[in-house]
């Protein structure tokens, strides 16, 4: 028993150490903010999960979901990434237009990561469910993406299939297994020194970017 139970925590810290990456403070963005930034895409609703794998080892590093219906909204537990224009609820960043989505992508894709990006056409109703209990989790703790995440899902109907884990790799391969996924891999030779995305330049521009 004790053999097991010492077996147990070991795959528990190595799931926080896998996913050391997911990790930031809670921000709260004034309702106001959220309203004005309101993006819509005009595409059928969706919602794809983005997996950043590190290339080096092919472990999962961070998970995050693209939520696309009435508005188009990416909710990041634990995530690092930030935009000056795109105000942050609780771990939900809002107003994910094409450029803001393409800036979100640049920063986890460089030489040592790449992003895995599977895509699921779902029903409004599903986009819907999916949103409100994210926003009802609301901010994750640190290296808590692929757990938190995976919660939210296996809840909602015709989702069941995906299993609570803490790897995003384990979450992208049941992901993976949904019928009507698509996918591909994005790859980035940036350097892996990635601050320079997030510096915000005198001219209102990310820069690295």
């Amino acid at each position: 028993m004790m053999f097991r139970a010492a077996m147990r925590m070991g795959l528990l810290l190595a799931a926080l150490l896998t996913v050391a990456a997911c990790g930031a403070d809670a921000k709260f963005a004034d309702p106001s903010a959220l309203d004005a930034a309101r993006f819509v895409s005009g595409q059928p609703p969706s919602i794809t999960l983005y997996t950043v794998v590190n290339n080096r080892t092919n472990q999962g590093a961070h998970s995050s979901l693209l939520i696309d219906g009435t508005q188009r909204v990416i909710y990041d537990p634990a995530g690092t990434w930030y935009h000056p224009t795109v105000p942050e609820r609780y771990d939900m960043h809002y107003g994910m237009n094409e450029r803001m989505l393409s800036y979100y992508i640049d920063y986890h894709a460089r030489e040592t990561f790449r992003v895995i990006e599977q895509k699921l056409p779902v029903s409004q109703a599903t986009i819907d469910q999916i949103m409100a209990s994210a926003i009802a989790k609301g901010s994750a703790g640190k290296a808590t993406c692929a757990n938190t995440l995976s919660g939210i899902l296996h809840d909602i109907p015709g989702f069941e299939s995906i299993g609570l884990t803490w790897f995003p790799n384990q979450l992208a391969k049941d992901f993976g297994a949904l019928p009507g996924v698509t996918e591909r891999t994005i790859r980035d030779g940036d350097p892996d020194e990635n601050s320079g995305v997030l510096t915000v330049q005198v001219n209102g521009e990310p820069g690295g970017i």
